[in-house]
């Protein structure tokens, strides 16, 4: 084996632990660069490409960063980072070269964000559009206020103050400017009159809107939404007889009676609703408008996980869909100055990585990696590269569920003939999907002869409203039974074998987890839970506030749906739970706060069922350094297989 070699398993496969990603291409506005961000250097910065090389990180006291946006005007750029401490986030502007960094959101006791349109969250006169959410004075009081801010002087514009929203877009002239507001699974959007400070709520109805933009007059929202629908759409909103209502400030910020309600549509609002673009088994996750407004991108989840893009003329109604894309599934996407498109892209066997999509959506190019040849590590991990031809590619499955319901799931075969050992691992969210994308986790099981098995349980997104919205409340039931459905059919297919299945998740998937492994105490044979909730009564009053809030519709009231969320907690049945248990955790981890864990560690110690605790005393609630990951992907594999390893069987 030479110095280059990653260890193999016992199938002879690499292990590759961890690879580097790269993602949020942010074009200069002259075309000269582009800035992104990428964890090559063992945690996430900004780097840049100048058209030859990838150079950085720039402004390298910046870490864990999300996202990175460059200024109409050039002369500077913003990113979102992960706060010092817990899991809120901050934004920064800096210039091109790194220097004058400085704080502009997210201060102590707060998280923010910046919005989107065509520069990523600037507006046309070269301001920052920001969202800060934070705790007031009063006790558990908490509000949320949108900013344009100017970056040379500071100088702060409120443009509304309105619990659970986002700041998305600015018209070019500064009058209107584009909100989302509302709970989980129940978001409209709102415009706003920003010299007047009204607001007036588009789209009210079952579903959900996340995303639009504004037209380049202001006076037509465009929205991809599923209220009324099954798969989101893009519509167009014609604001010209819209009526703003006002609303008082102390009325805004009486949470529990304006929550449910403000919301809705404004009364006397008239407006025009005009079907855009719409697909049947595929649904839009994002518009993205180029920086003349004249034309958008949108991107399109088709049903199982894989990404479509197209580009639509707003004048004309042409409309260019890419007839084939760099990887499987695209992630984000922004207009460069040239016309191309600049997307996020990713596949089974290749991590996220920044590419130019010409203006025709016909030839791509690969910006912040070669795009071939061998996966690179980022720095911190034992492994230094992996070849993507001994990587093992993902099958898609479908199967019933209990009731008859149709499930998808991401089948992983190990290179030996079944029955196998068999890991299923449940996504977070749950609105979250499981996609075709590259996973360091899943392939190193697979090197130890262990198959993967990810669905796509009810509540995830990707298949339509209803399907996503099937496990609210007292529908959680169901998704748990559908974790068992999953392990019945990799029985009864021949696939699994009993005694030798394991169940583990992360963030929601971790709550499912514990939740399946103290309602079938039998069906598994070890488990894994990462960053999951055990009792809804202590994350509520654990977590961050506006996490809370937000999370009623979804989970339950905590008050309301009190009986119903104490039986959905795990930690209420934990002496059912039989399985050994590896239970991680991140010390400084705010939306799902670290109590969750020490309950599960706690009763597991009381009731002498074997577990291990691995607690990350610098990481929130995503393990953002590679050091740290590396740790967790040898944590898993090594409890998995110490368990339920797989005999040596015969390679196929």
């Amino acid at each position: 084996m030479g110095p280059d070699d990653p260890p193999s398993g016992r199938s002879g496969l690499p292990v590759p632990e961890d690879v580097y990603g790269s993602w949020s291409p942010a074009p200069a506005p002259d075309g000269s660069a582009v800035a992104f961000v990428s964890d090559r250097a063992g945690s996430a910065q900004v780097w840049m490409f100048d058209g030859r090389t990838c150079r950085g990180p720039l402004a390298d006291r910046l870490s864990g960063v999300k996202a990175v946006s460059w200024s109409p005007g050039g002369s500077w750029l913003a990113c979102v980072t992960a706060a010092e401490h817990g899991s809120r986030e901050q934004v920064w502007t800096f210039r091109p070269d790194g220097t004058d960094l400085r704080v502009v959101g997210g201060g102590p006791g707060g998280t923010a964000a910046v919005g989107a349109g065509p520069w990523g969250g600037w507006s046309a006169d070269g301001r920052l559009l920001t969202t800060e959410t934070v705790v007031t004075s009063q006790a558990s009081r908490w509000t949320t206020r949108a900013f344009a801010v100017d970056p040379e002087d500071g100088d702060r514009q409120l443009v509304a103050e309105l619990p659970l929203i986002a700041l998305l877009d600015m018209s070019v002239d500064g009058t209107v400017a584009l909100l989302r507001g509302g709970r989980r699974g129940r978001r409209q959007l709102g415009v706003v009159n920003v010299a007047e400070c009204t607001v007036s709520w588009l789209l009210g109805g079952a579903g959900s809107t996340e995303r639009g933009c504004l037209s380049p007059d202001g006076r037509t929202v465009f929205a991809c939404t599923d209220v009324g629908r099954e798969m989101a759409a893009l519509v167009a909103v014609d604001l010209e007889n819209l009526a703003e209502e006002p609303r008082r400030d102390e009325e805004l910020l009486r949470h529990e009676e304006t929550l449910a309600g403000m919301f809705a549509s404004s009364p006397g609002v008239s407006v025009l609703v005009e079907e855009v673009a719409a697909g049947i088994e595929a649904g839009i996750e994002d518009v993205v408008p180029d920086p003349g407004r004249t034309r958008l991108a949108l991107l399109w989840n088709v049903k199982g996980g894989q990404s479509r893009v197209s580009v639509l003329d707003v004048a004309s109604g042409a409309h260019n869909v890419a007839p084939e894309l760099p990887r499987d599934v695209v992630l984000d996407c922004r207009f460069s100055a040239g016309g191309s498109l600049l997307v996020t892209a990713e596949s089974w066997s290749d991590p996220r990585g920044v590419w130019s999509v010409d203006g025709a959506l016909v030839h791509s190019v690969p910006l912040s990696s070669p795009g071939s040849g061998s996966l690179l590590a980022s720095r911190g991990a034992s492994v230094r590269s992996v070849d993507p031809a001994r990587l093992v590619p993902p099958e898609l499955v479908t199967l019933a569920s209990f009731d008859g319901t149709e499930l998808t799931g991401w089948l992983y075969r190990p290179p030996v003939e079944p029955p196998w050992t068999t890991v299923i691992h449940l996504h977070g969210g749950p609105e979250s999907q499981e996609r075709p994308v590259y996973n360091s986790l899943f392939q190193s099981l697979i090197s130890e002869n262990v198959a993967v098995f990810a669905p796509n349980v009810r509540g995830s997104s990707g298949f339509g409203r209803s399907f996503r919205e099937s496990d609210d409340l007292a529908g959680r039931y169901c998704a748990i039974d559908d974790v068992a459905s999953c392990a019945a059919h990799l029985l009864a297919s021949g696939l699994s074998v009993g005694g030798r299945m394991g169940c583990m998740g992360r963030s929601y998937g971790g709550y499912l987890t514990l939740a399946v492994l103290v309602r079938y105490p039998r069906l598994f044979s070890v488990g894994v839970d990462v960053c999951g909730m055990a009792n809804f009564a202590t994350f509520f009053a654990g977590t961050e506030p506006w996490i809370a809030d937000a999370a009623v519709g979804k989970y339950g009231d905590p008050r309301r749906d009190a009986e119903l969320l104490e039986d959905l907690s795990p930690i209420r049945r934990i002496g059912m739970l039989e399985a050994p248990l590896l239970v991680v955790h991140g010390a400084e981890d705010t939306n799902v706060p670290v109590c969750e864990a020490q309950q599960v560690v706690e009763s597991l110690e009381r009731n002498g069922v074997e577990h291990e605790y691995l607690l990350f005393p610098d990481e929130g609630h995503e393990l953002e350094k590679t050091i740290n990951r590396v740790a967790f992907v040898r944590a898993v594999v090594s409890w998995v297989t110490s368990h339920i390893g797989a005999p040596e069987t015969v390679q196929l």
